[in-house]
């Protein structure tokens, strides 16, 4: 026998280590008395999650690590291990420890994971946690959706860009991916996800039908719309299998499943999401668009609005439905006010009636649906009292829901516990056997009174007092001077120094009575909650569709808060190919200015006749990149039914938003910065439409200069050329580019106006016609604190290299040859280095050009010339 099965193990560590095979992948909370504990490498984990000591036990012949915490604190420390990506696996004593001579009988009730939780404590009100399963179809992928605690199930398939979109939309707490399927993943969508990787099996498309057919009761997906979506249903198979895996059983808040329809919504690619900081943002400290326009009031309303700013809509008679709902809300701001007071009174409707399906509600979470469903009635009474058609519609379908209101206020005292074991939770009157008990059980004083005031006059003993405790139960006290006077008939049950006390019949009788009673009310309250939280289970679609209502009607009412606090406008929105944009502002910029100063407004025109391209020239820092932006956040806002930060806007629908701005390193995936550029530019390129938007800023300046010229000179050719039209505005620092706008007919040239004062450039941020002619990179320098020196010489060799170059005339690059101009300085081209010395010079991209690389190219010049001068030494 080897040495390691000889080891002993206490049968509690037996039972550990068995419960713990069947879940190698989570942590398991082992619950020991009063204590939740962690064993081994769970316990290394948790000590330094939670910040826990960790300490060591005995567990037969050898010491194992320990780290746990008091069983009532599992609210606050599951939601620090979840948030730090541990699956949790919640074990539980499954009998009462007195009842069992031997070890306890243990097992999972709830197995906790990142995507799957009921806990409020994990969940943020106004973000979905959403599970999702991405499966590797052969042709196309299959992605699925499920926040369990919302009950909203979600399906779609296609490219891997579109996958890629998705996730980024919705971010999911947790992705499910076949094991086999682990490299392709990552090499697909990188490791941001946390991911969970399932048998292949799973993924199969027989099982994932028959998973969901008995999920919802029915023969077919037709009635759900995804009948075809092959891929998309295996995703959603794969994502209910682990639900059932995970201790979920009680789904029936997962009333359907949507396909995500691609073709109702504008396309935005990953790095457009990305770039336009829509609720995301990389840098520290960001405010996002998101932040600025949120106004909603109520968790559903919160998730909606992300949900809409992420899929913004391309159906101009949906579009038209919000704007006209937004306009009517403005115009009367006492209905706008009144039915955002009664909002504020609902809460998460969603989440509360999938914790009745799921068995997980208490008794002051049904009084909070009860209370909210009453806050319902008089929203509907206003919108359907209202001259919008639109608004009128949605307070129609408003359920006021008064059979389960009016049950739930019979059945429940409005001040219901939160533990229906600790009683008074059922309302009086509700049942008669419940009324009877509590009149038994808590009218005793009256009881007890009318016997101790019988024991005195027929004992005259008048010290006499009846008291109680949890070893002896009801008890007569008497003091020692009056101990002669007890009767025979009482029972001595402890003696005290100065008192001895008894028992009798009577009140032994009325004490088995009154435990008797307080038991078969805490039993009977169960099981008369239990009956209500069944009842209301027939209530979920129609709470469902009150929570996704409420959604809409606080994010409508949100758009008409922002519109009226920050001078926004109703966009126009029709079919044409135009967009024409009146002193548009930047939704997040305008809000981070100082308080004196205002933001300069511009116009931007597009169609696809006469300006289907915009070439936007004008120094860094003047404020290019913000027009770009700003003109797809005031299309991206139009379309997703909010009012617009201008003061008039027309907004020929589109149907994809492509950005390519500023630099965006991918070190991290082995690419560079000219690579990434190269392979977002190329996406664009890739997927054009009649309708799409094309923002690019600073093409090609992740290259050589004249290299970076070419590209976007090639670029803009290929968008003025492409049968497409595709509306453009391109940002660049190359002046020329300027010159495409005499060989093209439908690109216009455009500059942001600075105005040069005498040793200092002033940025208007004015969209004027005409190119910029000089891109004031030393200006930017000295604001930005450059050493005097670096200026300095900066400015000679910016002068050297103009005189250089000339000024680019009738198309002709150079007024002069290199070299006359070469022999006229003090170049000498026979001489290898300063020959070297020119092509550097030449070569300097002065617009990219960052403080510390000017300094170390300095540098390097000063050395050359030193390595000269000594040589000529």
């Amino acid at each position: 026998m080897s040495a390691k099965s000889s080891k002993k193990v206490t049968p509690l560590m037996q039972q550990y280590n068995t419960i713990k095979k069947k879940y190698p992948d989570a942590m398991l909370l082992f619950r020991v008395g009063d204590f939740y504990e962690t064993f081994g490498e769970d316990a290394v984990k948790a000590a330094r999650i939670l910040n826990i000591v960790l300490t060591n036990r005995n567990n037969g012949s050898e010491r194992t690590e320990l780290a746990g915490f008091p069983h009532h604190s599992l609210n606050t420390y599951l939601p620090k291990l979840v948030k730090a990506g541990e699956r949790v696996a919640i074990c539980d004593q499954l009998e009462d420890p007195k009842m069992t001579k031997s070890i306890v009988k243990r097992g999972v009730t709830e197995l906790v994971t990142p995507g799957v939780s009921m806990n409020d404590e994990v969940l943020q009100s106004k973000s979905n946690n959403f599970l999702c399963a991405v499966h590797f179809g052969k042709r196309e992928m299959g992605v699925s959706f499920l926040d369990v605690s919302t009950g909203e199930f979600l399906t779609a398939q296609g490219s891997s860009e579109y996958i890629d979109k998705l996730l980024q939309n919705f971010s999911p707490s947790e992705v499910l991916v076949a094991k086999n399927k682990k490299k392709d993943f990552l090499k697909a969508f990188g490791e941001d996800h946390h991911t969970f990787y399932l048998e292949d099996w799973t993924f199969k498309q027989d099982y994932a039908y028959e998973t969901l057919n008995a999920h919802f009761n029915t023969k077919s997906l037709k009635g759900f719309g995804v009948e075809q979506l092959e891929e998309g249903v295996i995703a959603a198979g794969a994502v209910l299998y682990y639900l059932g895996e995970t201790q979920h059983h009680k789904l029936q808040h997962i009333t359907g499943i949507t396909r995500i329809a691609e073709e109702e919504y504008v396309w935005m690619d990953r790095f457009t999401i990305r770039n336009l900081e829509l609720y995301h943002s990389t840098a520290q400290h960001a405010v996002t668009l998101l932040d600025v326009i949120d106004k909603t009031i109520s968790p559903m309303g919160g998730r909606m609005l992300k949900r809409w700013l992420a899929l913004p809509l391309k159906n101009a008679e949906k579009i038209r439905k919000r704007h006209q709902v937004v306009e009517y809300l403005i115009a009367h701001p006492e209905v706008l006010e009144k039915i955002r007071q009664h909002i504020k009174q609902i809460s998460d409707l969603e989440r509360l009636i999938s914790k009745v399906a799921t068995g997980k509600v208490n008794p002051r979470e049904v009084i909070q649906l009860k209370n909210s469903l009453e806050a319902v009635v008089p929203v509907k009474a206003l919108a359907a009292n209202s001259e919008d058609e639109a608004l009128k519609v949605l307070g129609e379908n408003l359920q006021s829901c008064d059979l389960l209101r009016s049950k739930i206020k019979e059945t429940l005292f409005e001040d219901a516990p939160v533990n229906i074991l600790k009683g008074k939770s059922i309302a009086d009157g509700f049942s008669e056997e419940l009324d009877e008990l509590r009149k038994l059980a808590f009218s005793g004083k009256d009881y007890l009174d009318n016997m101790l005031q019988r024991e005195i006059e027929e004992t005259g003993i008048t010290s006499l007092k009846i008291a109680s405790n949890n070893v002896f139960g009801y008890y007569i006290e008497v003091r020692n001077s009056h101990k002669d006077k007890v009767p025979e008939s009482w029972i001595r049950k402890q003696t005290l120094v100065n008192a001895e006390r008894y028992i009798t019949q009577e009140l032994k009788e009325y004490e088995a009575k009154i435990l008797g009673a307080e038991e078969k009310i805490m039993q009977l309250e169960q099981e008369i909650f239990q009956k209500l939280i069944i009842w209301i289970g027939d209530y979920i679609q129609p709470v469902q569709q009150n929570a996704n209502l409420i959604g809409q009607l606080d994010c409508l009412c949100s758009f008409a808060r922002q519109a009226m606090a920050e001078n926004y406008c109703r966009p126009q929105i029709d079919d044409s190919h135009e967009l024409d944009i009146h002193n548009g502002r930047h939704p997040v910029i305008e809000k981070q200015l100082p308080l004196a100063e205002t933001y300069v407004a511009n116009d931007v025109f597009l169609d696809r006749e006469e300006q289907q391209i915009i070439m936007i020239t004008g120094p860094n820092m003047s404020g290019k990149s913000a027009i770009l932006r700003q003109t797809a956040l005031i299309v991206l806002m139009a379309q997703m039914g909010s009012f617009v930060p201008a003061e008039e806007v027309k907004v020929g629908l589109v149907d994809k938003i492509f950005t390519r701005v500023g630099a965006s390193d991918n070190i991290s995936m082995g690419e560079s910065t000219f690579m990434v550029e190269m392979n977002e530019t190329a996406s664009i390129l890739n997927n054009l439409s009649e309708r799409s938007l094309v923002l690019l800023d600073e093409i090609g300046r992740g290259t050589s200069t004249y290299d970076g010229i070419s590209i976007a000179w090639a670029i803009t050719e290929y968008l003025h050329e492409h049968p497409a039209k595709v509306k453009t505005l391109f940002a660049t620092h190359y002046h020329e580019l300027n010159d495409m706008g005499e060989t093209f007919n439908r690109i216009k040239n455009y500059n942001v106006s600075v105005k040069e004062l005498k040793d200092n450039v002033l940025f208007l941020r004015k969209l004027v016609p005409g190119g910029s002619e000089h891109s004031f990179g030393i200006h930017v320098a000295r604001m930005a604190g450059m050493p005097q020196q670096v200026l300095h010489r900066a400015n000679k060799i910016l002068k050297k290299l103009e005189k250089l170059h000339g000024m680019q005339e009738n198309g002709s690059i150079l007024k002069k040859s290199a070299e006359e101009e070469m022999q006229l300085s003090f170049f000498n081209l026979d001489d290898p280095i300063l020959e070297d010395l020119r092509e550097e010079i030449l070569h300097l991209d002065i617009d990219t050009l960052t403080p510390v690389e000017a300094l170390m190219k300095l540098n390097e010049i000063k050395r050359m010339l030193g390595n000269k001068s000594q040589a000529k030494v």
